[in-house]
């Protein structure tokens, strides 16, 4: 109960905090679409300190545009579903199923930076001195934003929730 108080809450902030239409301009939304995840492998020394695979064994995750830049490229994009991925040590055969079923509002900006608005889990992978994080490959949970500079340097702020050492969980 608490858990869904708070999602509604955070939902209705996201959705209050979406860009308003002009007079000019009618407010039409973009229909939701797949977002599928593909799979990935991260060398040793990368993430974690032996290589990792990961892929998805569930992934309903759906994407819908909120407001595109001039261009026409996305600028906000809600992202949302259910979205289970399977964490590999390659070295070993050790595995984790994480949950990734989180809900994101992204914003892109031209500079390729990123600013997110989460709520619940996502999956974060970051690299020696990328990010105010440790190298590792994470799922975060709760209430956070993320700032990816354009450079990849990635900033986590939480408002609530934890975070789990993928890493940890299959060395």
């Amino acid at each position: 109960m608490r858990r869904t108080v708070i999602a509604l809450v955070t939902v209705s902030a996201l959705a209050c905090a979406a860009p308003a239409a002009s007079a000019s301009s009618p407010l039409s939304l973009e229909r939701w679409e797949p977002a599928p995840s593909a799979p990935f492998d991260v060398a040793a020394g990368v993430r974690c300190d032996f290589p990792v695979h990961g892929e998805p064994v569930v992934d309903e995750v759906v994407q819908r545009v909120l407001s595109r830049h001039a261009d026409g490229s996305p600028k906000v994009v809600a992202y949302k579903g259910d979205l289970i991925l399977r964490v590999t040590n390659t070295a070993t055969g050790a595995h984790w199923d994480a949950d990734a079923s989180g809900s994101a509002r992204v914003t892109y900006a031209t500079d390729g930076s990123q600013y997110w608005q989460v709520l619940g889990p996502v999956l974060v992978g970051v690299g020696e001195g990328r990010g105010n994080l440790l190298r590792g490959l994470y799922i975060i949970d709760g209430i956070y934003t993320m700032e990816i500079s354009s450079d990849g340097y990635k900033t986590v702020n939480m408002l609530r929730g934890e975070r789990t050492s993928i890493c940890e969980q299959i060395d």
